[in-house]
């Protein structure tokens, strides 16, 4: 019998990890998770789920209740921040706006002690590889948002970290840049080969960046996986929900989530499941349908992406009685 193959080595381990705030205010609750080196994890959920006290705890930010943080299997669970071997970059990206580029990135180290000549020479050698180099006496208010994100990156490269820890670093920019520099992020993970941990509430952003996406909830984790598993094999209803895209259905093999995009719509007949069209909203390559279903089948709105050129041949109203059905094999059940 062939043995079952290792499991990739963890650069990040959370065992047990634990915060509470007070009686009845647990914030993070008693989570295990293995985060594999060089990898990009995203921690994904609604506000108040837990997701920014776990990163804040792994950076030190934030001391734990109970439960043990291990970085390359060392315990760092009481370790000060900068003993820990991470490293932080922020919503807001934190800079100096009396210092230039240069000297933001060197801070830490001249905090340390590391002569002026050597400090600045480092600190240029991040800015060129993240394509700051020519920008390098410029102060914060002269850099644009994606330029001064590239800055924060530099800044916490120059410890030489073996974890990057990533607070929503992209909600501040708007939405044309966030999704080129969430590109630019996931090319420097690749080239620096570390392990990115990156907190976010955006569905999307966490699907294009992660290897490992942990979807939490209440301070609990709903489900790990890879974007593709998470989003095609949803846990529970909330993963589902959360994740969007899917309708949680009640059929006579119990709770089901069909992707939007499964369900196929004909004129109302005694053929399917029948339901009202409610809203109309054209998004460019689909139009998504929004639907009431009749009986006790469902449990939320009911949605329906078509492509434009279906929509095109075969349009519909709001008021239109329509007929749902889709192929079984690609209903998924859910946990009760």
């Amino acid at each position: 019998m062939d043995a079952s193959p290792p499991a990739p080595f963890a650069a990040v381990e959370l065992v047990a990890l634990t915060k509470q705030y007070g009686p009845g205010a647990t914030a993070v609750d008693a989570i295990d998770l293995r985060i594999a080196a060089n990898s990009y994890c995203c921690l994904l959920g609604p506000s108040g789920c837990g997701k920014s006290t776990t990163l804040r705890m792994i950076a030190g930010h934030e001391s734990t209740t109970s439960g043990d943080i291990l970085l390359e299997n060392r315990n760092i669970t009481t370790l000060p921040a900068a003993a820990r071997g991470t490293a932080m970059m922020f919503q807001s990206f934190a800079l100096f706006p009396h210092l230039s580029a240069l000297d933001n990135v060197a801070f830490s180290l001249k905090m340390k002690g590391v002569a002026k000549a050597e400090r600045l020479a480092r600190a240029q050698d991040l800015l060129e590889r993240v394509a700051m180099g020519h920008l390098a006496q410029r102060k914060p208010g002269e850099l644009s948002g994606g330029q001064q994100q590239r800055v924060a990156l530099a800044r916490a490269l120059i410890t030489q970290p073996r974890v990057l820890l990533l607070d929503e670093p992209l909600s501040a920019l708007d939405p044309f840049l966030r999704v080129q520099m969430r590109a630019e992020l996931r090319h420097w993970q690749r080239e620096l080969g570390l392990t990115f941990v990156h907190v976010t509430h955006s569905q999307e952003e966490a699907m294009a960046l992660a290897d490992t996406m942990v979807v939490m909830n209440h301070g609990r984790i709903e489900q790990v996986g890879s974007p593709h598993a998470v989003y095609n094999r949803p846990a529970s209803e909330f993963v589902a929900r959360f994740m969007g895209g899917h309708n949680v259905l009640n059929t006579t093999a119990g709770k089901v989530a069909v992707r939007n995009d499964h369900i196929r719509l004909a004129p109302a007949s005694s053929t399917g499941w029948p339901a009202t069209v409610q809203d109309v909203e054209y998004q460019g390559t689909y139009v998504l349908l929004g639907l009431a279903l009749q009986g006790d089948a469902a449990t939320g709105p009911v949605s329906v992406m078509l492509p434009e050129a279906d929509f095109v041949q075969r349009p519909y109203a709001p008021g239109e009685c329509v007929d749902l059905s889709w192929d079984p094999a690609q209903a998924h059940a859910l946990a009760a």
